[in-house]
Order: structure tokens, then C-alpha cells, then sequence
């Protein structure tokens, strides 16, 4: 058997080839091949790490032009070249356009490791060292990162206590609770018992919480809740970043502006492992050294981020793109959802991640997923209990290709139903 290897010498932790158990072999844009040469198109995207598809023709001859020359690879956090062109490319085409000010942090390659600096910095700013976050938050899996995570399946593999978190209502979690109101009062009354905490943490879409979407009223309250209080708001963007909104940032439609933003998946635009933290200048105070790691300088991934910031964000195209392709989305998953009135299933999501819920028959989801694969489609599940089927597809996917997925992923809820 083609996995025999997998099974036979690979952690019982591995997670993703369980539910597409295929042995991949090549991908390019928005399709992944096997080892047969079977064709399945991507609606996952790497979890969200690739938004322009697979080997975007750019991005692969900047990096081997690079290569090539003998660009250096590992440069921890000196000043390379290639850094150097990254910086400049976010500041003139992500940061200055937005009127947004930044330092900019080269964490340890993941996302999580992004989570953990603007935790240990938040509370070095503050000397306090609670954290709010949010039910059916996703902030990562390392022991910081993993105490603001809700999700009991990853917390009882922590092996140990998590705390310094306190876990508030998301918006809508609970229908008719005003939980910035609450919020606040808890802040302010001595007998609540919630000391002022350090930082909030919170996601403008929950995409591994269950394609949550907070309001644009909630998040400035939020946000004008936290400077009243001199609480440090620190916004995950690393799955809903970097355009799967249709803005670069998700937190840019509410027009909020946080203390600290982390970003990593699809910054590096190729695959290659990249975080970043964005820090407001005021709240750098880290001395040198104090949070580091020997891959925070990862400069092929530099070159391809670079690449990609160059190639789609110097004019508003991608953003309209992105936008008029959610609408295809959202027409599709709502037609899906009038189909099957029994199921009371609902569209969820903004931009290009998008799901449907079913609380009705937690199993509908992984249904689809495990029938819309054997049809050709690669597409996860996300939720508390995998109730929502989650949707990820490359920002460039052709309108073609779209379609043809979206028919795969109705073809699969007939099946599921």
C-alpha cells in the first residue's frame, strides 16, 4: 500500500492524511496531484498557508533566481539582502497605504511562535500577566499560544496546567449577550473577580473555531474597550490574513487599529515557514536576544513574500478579485443550504473562507469532506465537534476551476445528506 510507510514509521499524530489518504507527488495554482497523476482540486490550501496556490510561476523564479546566485539561506536576524527587500515591500505597498505603524518582529518560523512573543511582550509592556481570549478561539499549540486556545482536543494534549487565560464570549456565541458589555463590567466592578489583564487576543474570523465572523461594531467596541483600559489588543491574522478577507488584513474592514498583529501562513506566499509580528513602536521595548529562535531568518521565504507583495498588492486587484469570487462562494453554499431545509445549515464566513455549518448532524461536514475527496476536491473541516465544512480555495483560483469545485462540493452534500 502507498501509506505503508506513513503508518508504519510516522507519529499516530499525524492528522491531514488520515482524511486525504493519498500520497501527493506534485500541485500547481489551485491543483494538487497524487503519485498517479490523479488531478484533485484545492480548497485547502496548505490550512491557509497558500493563498496564491501552489508554485506561483513569480514567486518559484524569484526563489530560484536566488538559489541560483547563491542568496544565503539561514541568516538568523542579521541583515541580509533579502530582508532588507521584504521590509522595504511591506512598508511601501501593506503598511503605508493603510496609514499603519509598525515594528516589524522575525519570530521562529510558525505562527504559534508568533502568538507566544506578542504574549510575553504584552505582558513586559504592562507587568500583567492575564489574557483574555475568546471561546472557540485557535491560536496554536505550543504551551503560551495553547493557553489561549479554547479547543479542549488540543488543551488536554498540553500535558499539564494551562494558565494566566480567561476565556470570554465570542460574538454570537451566545444569542443575546452583549460580551463587550460584559466585558466591561467585569473590568470595572471590584468584585468581579478579573483582575485588568495584559492583552486581549481575539481573531476577526475564527477560521479553525468554526469560520466564525465577529461584527465590525464589536470589534471597535472591543477595541475602544481595551484603550480605555490600557489593555494591549493583539489581532490573530495568521489564517485570515494576507488577503483572505479581500483586504490584506481581516481587521481592516472594521477600520480598528491593534497594538499587535501576528501574521504567518501565507506571509511567505510559497510555503516556506515565516511568521512575523507587528508591534506597535511604542510597545518595542524588547532588549536584544530576548525572544529569538535559529530559523527567525528564513530568507528564501523572505524572497518569496517579497515576491508576492511586489506582484499582487501594488494596485487593489487582487482585493476586488477576492471579493467577487466570495460572492460566487457565498452563492453556491447558500444554494447548497436552501436545498436541504431539514438541516437548518448556515452559511458562515467572509472572503474567501467560508463555510457551512450544520448543528443539526455534527457528521454532515466530515461527509462532504470524505465524499467531495473521492470526487477529486480536498476541503477540511473546522468546529467544535467538525460540524462546518470549511472552505480555503487559492485567492487566484480561475473562475473555472472555482465552479468546478463548488459542483464537486454540491455533488458531495447530496451524497452527504
Amino acid at each position: 500500500m502507498d501509506l505503508d510507510v506513513f503508518n508504519k514509521h510516522e507519529s499516530n499524530v499525524r492528522g491531514y492524511v488520515r482524511s486525504f489518504p493519498k500520497v501527493f507527488e506534485r500541485a500547481e495554482g489551485p491543483i494538487i496531484y497524487d503519485q498517479k497523476g490523479a488531478p484533485y482540486i484545492d480548497f485547502f490550501s496548505g490550512a491557509g498557508g497558500l493563498n496564491y496556490g501552489h508554485n506561483q510561476p513569480a514567486l518559484t523564479a524569484g526563489m530560484i533566481d536566488y538559489l541560483q546566485n547563491g542568496g544565503i539561506i539561514h541568516g538568523l536576524d542579521m541583515a541580509t539582502a533579502a530582508k532588507k527587500r521584504f521590509i522595504v515591500a511591506f512598508q511601501t505597498y501593506i503598511l503605508k497605504p493603510r496609514k499603519l505603524s509598525y515594528k516589524m518582529q522575525f519570530t521562529g518560523p510558525t505562527g504559534t511562535n508568533a502568538v507566544e512573543a506578542a504574549l510575553k511582550l504584552a505582558r513586559l509592556n504592562t507587568g500583567r500577566t492575564g489574557i483574555i481570549a475568546f471561546t472557540h478561539a485557535f491560536h496554536g499549540v505550543s504551551l503560551g499560544s495553547l493557553a489561549t486556545t479554547a479547543n479542549s482536543w488540543y488543551r488536554k494534549a498540553a500535558g499539564t496546567d494551562l494558565h494566566g487565560t480567561t476565556f470570554l464570549p465570542y460574538d454570537g456565541f451566545v444569542e443575546g449577550l452583549d460580551s463587550i458589555a460584559y466585558f466591561e463590567q467585569i473590568l470595572t466592578d471590584p468584585g468581579s473577580g478579573q483582575s485588568l489583564p495584559a492583552a486581549v487576543i481575539v481573531e476577526c474570523v475564527q477560521g479553525e473555531g468554526g469560520v466564525n465572523v465577529a461584527s465590525d461594531v464589536w470589534l471597535q467596541r472591543l477595541r475602544a474597550v481595551t484603550k480605555k483600559h490600557g489593555i494591549i489588543l493583539i489581532v490573530d491574522e495568521i489564517q485570515a490574513g494576507c488577503g483572505r478577507t479581500g483586504e490584506f488584513f481581516s481587521f481592516e474592514q472594521s477600520g480598528i487599529v491593534p497594538d499587535m498583529v501576528t501574521v504567518s501562513k501565507s506571509i511567505s506566499a510559497s510555503g516556506l515557514p515565516m511568521a512575523l509580528l507587528l508591534i506597535a513602536p511604542k510597545l518595542d521595548i524588547w532588549k536584544p536576544g530576548q525572544h529569538n529562535g535559529t530559523f527567525r531568518g528564513n530568507n528564501l521565504a523572505f524572497v518569496s513574500a517579497a515576491v508576492a507583495i511586489e506582484t499582487f498588492w501594488k494596485t487593489g486587484v487582487l482585493s476586488k478579485q477576492v471579493h467577487r469570487k466570495s460572492a460566487i462562494i457565498h452563492a453556491a453554499l447558500s444554494d447548497i443550504a436552501s436545498s436541504y431545509p431539514k438541516l437548518k445549515l448556515q452559511v458562515v464566513g467572509r472572503g474567501m473562507i467560508q463555510g457551512l455549518r450544520c448543528d443539526i448532524d455534527h457528521g454532515f461536514a466530515k461527509r462532504i469532506s470524505k465524499a467531495a475527496f473521492s470526487k477529486g476536491l480536498i476541503i477540511e473541516t473546522a468546529g467544535s465537534y467538525d460540524e462546518v465544512l470549511k472552505l480555503l480555495p487559492a485567492l487566484i483560483i480561475d473562475d473555472k476551476t472555482l465552479q468546478k469545485g463548488l459542483d464537486i462540493v454540491k455533488a458531495a452534500a447530496k451524497k452527504a445528506a
